[in-house]
């Protein structure tokens, strides 16, 4: 197998084709844009493997039929190249030549690149001019003043190179979407309240709800006159880490935990910020850009920083094809423009109050911001488009299937879990605690069978209570069955017919994760054939920045549970709104809508507070295109007890 910092080619199937699968492909495609930079090669062969990584990602056909029947090119991004290769790997298990091309990058250099404003570029520049090749060879050279001479780098760079260093070993990586919020949203109401100040609102992806966020963006409005006050309040904020660097329009800074001392006003995503705070180490950090802009360059400036790249691509070319000129400056005339840049061609500018009037000059919709990531919304906003979908609210959600009480490992009893759900305006709430099999360190943690109708019977009984008082709120009474490594679930079939509802889940991790996407993708669809099967938990298995998901081919987990559904069979796939899950990935939300699986926003919950989880499951539908109708659980307690008994 051969290897470069971390990287290697996979090793083809021995029983034949296909020999690698789908995502293995996706990320060697990925894999070798990055090496390909790092050896200076011609930008356009680079871009070609980066937008054949991401076609495939979105491909939603069965990779090996695509192949098989020599369609691989006729798929939109992938040329001659890049298929012959897909089809070699597919059918043969081999790599062509770029064995060599991992073999010529020395071990390290990826991880230099990781290291913020070092791209593949610069990395090669270091590593050809100095013999840069690890992060500890690139410190001794920018301490020993050896960086900033070099051509196109300076005394800044290397500065900005060691605080970089420095920060991959105080945090590395991005923060979860929980964390960045909570972050982003207390420096954003700070700046509002800052005199001068006229709006302040978080950009990036943060406010693209994005389920990890990198720096956070920040846009400010404020007259010219103020920015210098505005900027000055902004330096004397407590909280900051450190200062960059600043000037007439920019702050950019690192946040530390400080910043959050006076808490968030709204509400909406700081549900879990005691726990996040303690998981934090004391010196754990953020990046944050402040831009302060003009009240009439705001809109501009907000919709260019919310991103993503690939939208605002998109939106540059469509207003180039109306002979505009946009950028985060403004909506500028060509013709007006001519040679003027920046700040003097933007006095040319069409004025619009709100990013809803850029959208609108340039015959378009206004386009949410968590669903621009160049997904197909560009297209649907044009004005006689097939248009956007009316997207699921928080306030939907009628009530949620998978939580757990004190019976298996959570922290309330199953009034306490009732009461809460209550108090969110709920009809229902369904208990799924777990299944017998599952234990941790020799510790029984789920309901052994004969415990199930003890449980069934006090869910029984608070239920005919809420009825007796004419309370519109019911419990349902399910579990979480363990899916076993080959694809049975876990109690006999009497005690799972017995329950309202099954949620399907994956928790031998280490067992699933050293098999192949095949046998996975075979073991998971097994288990959803079951008649007792309603609802696939957590689909992958991962945790955020703690571990990758499981190798399965979902797209074909999910064309099977739609063909279940069309049969009149009742499966759904669960987004786990936890935070630290986000599982079902939101890319897959859309395809599991087209093929008719119902998708259900379930919160994991463990405790009562773990309920309004499902604001961030809501996200995740929502930049996935799904509107209430796509969701079980927007549905009244009488739908759902109809479709449960069926």
């Amino acid at each position: 197998m051969v290897k470069v910092a971390g990287w290697s080619l996979p090793k083809a199937r021995s029983n034949g084709p296909p020999f690698v699968t789908k995502t293995q492909l996706v990320n060697v495609l990925e894999q070798v844009g990055v090496l390909l930079e790092l050896t200076g090669a011609n930008g356009f062969r680079v871009r070609a493997y980066q937008n054949g990584s991401r076609t495939l990602a979105s491909m939603e056909e069965d990779l090996f039929s695509v192949v098989s029947e020599n369609r691989i090119t006729e798929v939109k991004g992938i040329g001659k190249g890049i298929g012959s290769l897909i089809t070699e790997s597919v059918m043969e298990g081999t790599w062509g030549s770029l064995a060599e091309l991992y073999d010529r990058v020395p071990p390290g250099l990826i991880e230099i690149v990781g290291i913020p404003g070092l791209g593949p570029k610069r990395a090669r520049v270091l590593h050809e001019e100095l013999g840069v090749d690890s992060v500890e060879s690139l410190k001794i050279a920018c301490e020993m003043g050896h960086v900033s001479p070099l051509t196109g780098f300076g005394e800044k760079s290397q500065e900005k190179y060691l605080a970089g260093i420095e920060l991959l070993r105080r945090y590395q990586g991005r923060s979860r979407m929980d964390v960045g919020l909570v972050f982003g949203q207390a420096l954003e109401e700070r700046i509002s309240v800052i005199p001068g100040v006229i709006k302040a609102e978080l950009a990036g992806s943060a406010r693209r709800r994005r389920e990890t966020i990198g720096d956070l963006d920040i846009v400010v409005a404020a007259n010219t006159e103020d920015h210098e006050k505005v900027i000055a309040a902004i330096l004397a904020f407590p909280g900051i880490a450190e200062v960059k660097g600043y000037g007439d329009s920019k702050v950019s800074l690192i946040l530390e935990q400080d910043m959050l001392a006076a808490g968030t006003g709204s509400g909406s995503v700081d549900v879990q910020l005691a726990e996040t705070l303690k998981e934090r180490s004391s010196d754990a950090t953020i990046d944050a850009q402040v831009r302060i802009v003009s009240p009439e360059t705001f809109p501009f400036t907000l919709a260019y920083f919310t991103g993503s790249k690939e939208h605002n691509i998109r939106m540059r070319q469509t207003a180039i094809d109306r002979g505009l000129r946009l950028n985060e400056f403004g909506l500028i005339p060509e013709k007006l423009a001519g040679e003027l840049i920046g700040m003097e061609a933007a006095q040319h500018t069409l004025l619009c109050s709100d990013e809803s009037e850029i959208y609108t000059n340039l015959g378009m919709n206004w386009v949410t911001p968590e669903m621009r990531e160049d997904m197909g919304e560009i297209e649907a906003a044009q004005i006689g488009g097939k248009g956007l979908p009316h997207l699921i609210e928080p306030s939907d959600l009628r009530g949620a299937f998978h939580n757990h009480t004190i019976a298996s490992d959570g922290v309330n009893t199953l009034e306490e879990m009732a009461t809460a759900a209550q108090s969110l305006g709920w009809q229902y709430l369904g208990i799924a605690d777990h299944s017998e099999v599952l234990n941790i360190g020799g510790r029984q943690i789920g309901i052994p069978r004969e415990g199930i109708p003890d449980q069934a019977a006090e869910i029984s009984a608070l239920n005919e209570n809420w009825l007796d008082k004419g309370i519109d709120f019911r419990l349902f009474h399910g579990s979480e069955c363990d899916i076993l490594t080959d694809g049975r679930l876990d109690y006999p079939d009497d005690t799972r017919r017995s329950l309202s509802h099954v949620v399907g889940s994956v928790h031998a991790l280490g067992s699933w994760r050293n098999r192949d996407e095949i046998t996975n993708t075979e073991a998971l669809i097994n288990a959803i054939e079951n008649p007792t099967f309603t609802i696939l938990g957590h689909p992958t298995g991962r945790i955020l920045q703690g571990r990758e998901g499981f190798p399965v081919d979902m797209h074909a987990v999910l064309r099977r549970m739609g063909e279940l559904n069309s049969d009149g069979e009742l499966k759904a796939v669960e987004i786990n709104a936890s935070p630290y899950r986000l599982d079902l990935d939101w890319r897959l939300c859309k395809y599991a809508r087209d093929q008719g699986v119902p998708v259900c926003i379930n919160p994991d919950a463990h405790d009562t507070d773990g309920l309004q989880d499902v604001w961030f499951g809501i996200q995740m539908a929502r930049k996935g295109w799904l509107e209430a109708k796509d969701v079980l659980n927007t549905r009244t307690g009488i739908e759902i007890e109809e479709l449960f008994c069926r």
